[in-house]
């Protein structure tokens, strides 16, 4: 049997006094704050060109022909116990960042059998129980057949045979007579609960595989407008109608579908079409509120959606997550699944490529520009808020105008990448150093839209205004990274600040007052002894600059003041009791 653990003060034997009393004293405090250290890019893409010199030759020799990039690009997956960490490095330097716990519910495209609670007319949305803590959000406009997406041209349309003729599309109007509460609603989540918000959902499924997406409940079948290639867009066209499909659901082409085999897509069909076969016996079985399908984990989720030609490595360190997504890989491309690795070396796969300190960046304000500048992040409630500073810059030398458009290009640059690997979503207001040229500001304007068009989330840039503000909007689909690993500091609850000593001193000398009148106004001839209970630091502040003002308060209202201090009280609390008797006053 195991020794018993260590009671909470047990000391570790044979340790001196004095350097125990050294740690506790070290521990009582905050930790200090460490500067991060930043790497440059040189330093990192030296490492990484070594790293793609050790690539099999059939590798080299492949990627000399498909890859119109130079950049080597390489999935690094973390995965521990309670914690799965997946990162996308280019050139050694960290771009994507994911982290998903044991204990995280992994909602966001899980479809769920549920119940319709109640309607809200003025929201035009329903609220369906789902078996979470909180409803889910339906909006009417989410509950009708989906429109046409913009960004996927539909090639063909199929439709079932025989079936009856449809009557007209239905309204918004026509929602509450067509889903009274207590019905039962099939719904996916589209975006994860935030903050106080449930999550948001929609009628219209889609279950993502490798190259296709399927739409149960759509029947139009489309290619993704981000495949701009014609001949490839042709040739995906005859692809689509060749595909045979079960009448009523619809496909959709996904950009890294891009220059693949009939037989990918054909075995990527088979897999989701198996799924969707699982789910509707469920749907049939299973009584509301269930979850009927839920997202692979992070592991299973990055590689279907990264593992595309343009990654290079794929670097896995659990034997377990290896042999699955080998297993997974292999089902549809045998030549990806050579591209995964098994991390064997003794020294943490996030320490060895230098993703861990780059990862601490990620939780500071102040982000520092490699020429010297720096921008400041700022996350509220409302908006989030980035600032772009020159700092000491190194080109100060030159002309001020360029200067000032070479530091914002470089904010530009890390601003796009911050808010990838923050998850930052919501509207971002960017305020970038004042431009008098025009150009410069378009510049800069094109910049950004060119950095974040191949962002996954949806997102609308504004170019700079006149005071050089430059906003725009990010789908927000779940919490940022800073969300999940912060928690408010319950100290300050989350405000960032205390009440100062001087104010403290001055609410409670306020408060001293107001109860030695209420005393003396008794007039019952008592003597009446006060002890003040306050932290250390408002006591200090008490006893130095405002010690007249209590010896002028006792002799004016004859009271006897005591104070205790003790270092557990919060700064910001005092209490005024009765020395004799422990009644407070308030």
């Amino acid at each position: 049997m195991s020794d018993p653990l260590p009671s909470p003060r047990s000391e570790p034997a044979g340790a001196p006094p004095d350097l125990v009393k050294k740690y506790d004293e070290e521990l009582v405090n905050p930790p200090p704050e460490k500067e991060v250290q930043t790497f440059s890019n040189a330093e990192l893409k030296a490492g990484a060109s070594e790293r793609s010199k050790q690539r099999p030759l059939l590798q080299k020799i492949l990627a000399v022909f498909q890859k119109e990039k130079g950049s080597y690009r390489e999935l690094i997956i973390n995965s521990e116990p309670l914690e799965k960490r997946v990162a996308l490095l280019v050139d050694g330097r960290l771009e994507k960042f994911e982290i998903e716990r044991e204990s995280d519910n992994r909602m966001v495209g899980g479809i769920y059998k549920g119940r319709i609670k109640n309607l809200d007319p003025g929201l035009k949305a329903a609220f369906v129980d789902i078996g979470y803590t909180k409803n889910a959000f339906l909006h009417y406009w989410d509950m009708l057949p989906a429109a046409a997406d913009s960004s996927v041209e539909v090639v063909r349309v199929n439709r079932r045979r025989n079936a009856p003729e449809r009557p007209a599309d239905p309204t918004v109007k026509d929602i509450p007579n067509l889903y009274p509460p207590g019905t039962d609603i099939v719904i996916q989540v589209t975006k994860g609960p935030i903050g106080s918000k449930g999550p948001r959902t929609t009628t219209n499924l889609s279950i993502p595989g490798r190259y296709l997406i399927l739409t149960p409940f759509s029947e139009g079948c489309g290619i993704s407008r981000k495949i701009e290639d014609i001949a490839e867009r042709k040739r995906l066209k005859q692809l689509i109608n060749e595909l045979t499909l079960p009448e009523g659901v619809g496909v959709i082409v996904r950009t890294a579908g891009e220059g693949k085999k009939s037989r990918y897509f054909v075995r990527d069909l088979h897999i989701l079409l198996k799924t969707w076969e699982g789910i509707q016996a469920r749907i049939k079985n299973d009584r509301s509120p269930s979850c009927l399908y839920m997202e692979p984990d992070l592991v299973e989720r990055t590689v279907r959606d990264f593992l595309t030609e343009e990654v290079d490595r794929v670097l896995i360190d659990r034997r377990e997550d290896h042999e699955r997504t080998q297993k997974l890989v292999g089902q549809i491309s045998k030549r990806s699944a050579s591209k995964i690795a098994l991390y064997k070396d003794s020294i943490p796969i996030f320490e060895r490529f230098n993703i861990e300190r780059q990862i601490e960046q990620t939780g500071q304000r102040k982000v520092p520009l490699p020429s010297g500048g720096e921008i400041i992040i700022d996350e509220t409630e409302a908006l989030i808020a980035i600032d772009v500073n020159t700092g000491s810059h190194k080109n100060r030398g030159g002309d001020e105008k360029n200067v000032i458009y070479a530091v914002n290009l470089e904010a530009a640059t890390e601003i796009a990448r911050q808010i990838r690997l923050r998850n930052l979503g919501g509207l971002i207001i960017m305020d970038f150093i004042d431009m008098k040229e025009r150009r410069h500001r378009n510049a800069i304007y094109e910049k950004m839209v060119e950095l974040m068009a191949s962002d996954k989330a949806k997102n609308h840039i504004l170019p700079i205004s006149q005071l050089g503000i430059m906003q725009m909007t990010r789908q927000r689909q779940q919490e940022s990274l800073s969300s999940n690993l912060y928690t408010d500091c319950p100290y300050c609850r989350g405000r960032g600040i205390v009440k100062s000593a001087t104010t403290m001193s001055v609410e409670l000398q306020r408060k001293l007052s107001s109860v030695v009148r209420r005393l003396q106004l008794r007039n019952d001839g008592k003597e009446y002894s006060l002890r003040v209970m306050v932290h250390p630091s408002i006591l200090e502040r008490l006893r130095s600059e405002d010690a007249d003002l209590l010896v002028r308060m006792e002799k004016l209202f004859g009271v006897k003041l005591a104070f205790r201090a003790d270092l557990n009280y919060h700064v910001e609390n005092f209490k005024i009791i009765n020395a004799l008797t422990g009644e407070e006053y308030r």
